[in-house]
């Protein structure tokens, strides 16, 4: 059980993406299908296609040569990594940066900036050397103040980038965001930041798993797994179709984890529902109606944020969290209230119909950082996961950490330290939901 609408973990019901659509197939053989060996041993066995998981197979393969395994339980890419809006940026928390340095100290911080700083060059490396087709977008990133006050704290965020972490972000009064990206009635400022840009996230995911596969790890999609248990020195992960027994696993779930797979673990995180519509294209004139020049991805200042770009065919995507239960007349219902929400904010596009509609799942914790840490002091077991709804460049990033880690080329200490430990246990973790209300309430509230 989860809690969650079944529909959501179901890989039969359609995710409804536009990047599905835009996106080519995989290769012939990349995707080897539901594991059914009835039993089978690998080295290390990887639960999750998605851009960790694909990553610590494509390095596990490719850079230490180990017989590695994935296995996914929708097609390769479904989760996360193939319906996020696209957007490689800093960093991987829910904490700002200044309650970065009062948890864990500015030398930490910077550790873990810098590392963010070089996954999001990984990305570029990744693409380049396995030639993966990902139609990168926009020379950094724009966080706009969505009322006159945020715009104060905006100015606090340039210093401590500037400052403390050597990041040339700068700040953009209102004149000159209207003047030369974008202007809507939620616009009074941006904090631009260099480090960043806008991907196809499904080109990104199916070109990671033909490289891992094309290195020699084998990819099995529509494969879930149904138990995890410990026998004698081996791991072993039934499906459906058999079991696969590995000395060593990655488990790369993120917010798609449920209980029947690792209860203590799926205890310590809170999936969060990301929702995102996509408009039909935009005219040249539609587009300027709104001064709308950039590329650039934008994120607001709502606790509960929009987040937007302009995509290479020059439809518009709007995203936003909310909805508690996954149902889809919940979902029906969050999409029209999107509509209305990108017509208020963009006027001009008040009438424009939307194509697409889409949800998946933020992953959170308690301590708002991600994590990398090796299950219950077992080294043979590592869990990697919840990047707070920036995952497109942490968590290949993390995926190769993982791999490094499982083979030993790596410790614990190598890790930031907003990345090392499990995440802490949430209390009553059964009034999880209740939680989760109360805070989208009180962000409602404060986003007034």
């Amino acid at each position: 059980m989860s809690w969650y609408h079944s529909s959501m973990y179901d890989p039969a019901v359609p995710v409804g993406s536009f990047w599905e659509e835009d996106a080519p197939p995989l290769a012939a053989g990349v995707d080897r299908g539901a594991f059914r060996e009835g039993e089978a041993t690998c080295e290390v066995a990887i639960i999750g296609g998605g851009y960790t998981g694909l990553s610590a197979a494509l390095h596990l393969a490719r850079d230490h040569h180990v017989d590695v395994r994935l296995l996914e339980a929708g097609p390769l890419g479904w989760g996360a990594s193939g319906r996020n809006g696209g957007f490689c940026t800093l960093q991987p928390s829910g904490l700002g940066l200044g309650e970065l340095i009062s948890r864990f100290g500015k030398p930490e911080t910077r550790r873990f900036i810098s590392s963010q700083i070089e996954a999001v060059d990984l990305i570029q490396a990744l693409a380049r050397d396995e030639g993966i087709d990902y139609r990168p977008q926009g020379d950094g990133t724009l966080h706009v103040a969505h009322d006159e006050k945020r715009f104060q704290q905006l100015e606090e965020e340039v210093r401590l980038w500037r400052d403390s972490f050597g990041v040339q972000a700068r700040l953009m009064r209102r004149e000159e965001v209207a003047a030369s990206q974008y202007d809507s009635t939620e616009q009074f400022g941006a904090a631009f930041n260099p480090v960043g840009f806008g991907l196809h996230p499904m080109r990104f995911a199916r070109g990671l798993a033909a490289a891992a596969a094309r290195h020699g790890a084998k990819l099995h999609g529509n494969s879930h797994v149904e138990s995890w248990e410990r026998h004698g020195g081996w791991h072993h992960l039934a499906t459906e179709g058999g079991t696969l027994r590995a000395r060593k696993v990655i488990a790369a779930t993120n917010g798609f984890l449920r209980p029947a797979l690792d209860r203590r673990l799926e205890r310590r995180v809170v999936p969060v529902l990301s929702n995102i519509v996509v408009t039909r294209p935009l005219a040249e004139g539609e587009r300027l109606a709104q001064k709308w020049r950039t590329e650039r991805p934008c994120s607001n200042t709502r606790n509960l944020l929009f987040y937007y770009r302009m995509l290479p065919d020059k439809r518009f995507l709007f995203g936003a969290r909310g909805d508690l239960t996954g149902r889809p007349e919940d979902g029906a219902a969050m999409r029209r209230w999107m509509e209305r929400r990108l017509g208020e904010v963009f006027p001009a596009w008040a009438a424009v119909e939307t194509t697409h509609y889409w949800r998946g799942f933020v992953c959170m914790t308690r301590r708002l950082t991600p994590s990398i840490a090796f299950m219950e002091d077992d080294r043979t077991a590592l869990a990697v996961l919840a990047y707070h709804g920036d995952g497109v460049s942490a968590a290949p990033w993390a995926g190769r950490m993982a791999a490094r880690l499982i083979v030993g080329t790596a410790e614990e200490a190598d890790l930031p330290a907003p990345f090392r430990g499990e995440p802490g246990a949430i209390p009553f973790a059964a009034l999880r939901r209740w939680y989760l209300r109360g805070a989208l309430s009180y962000y409602r509230w404060t986003d007034l």
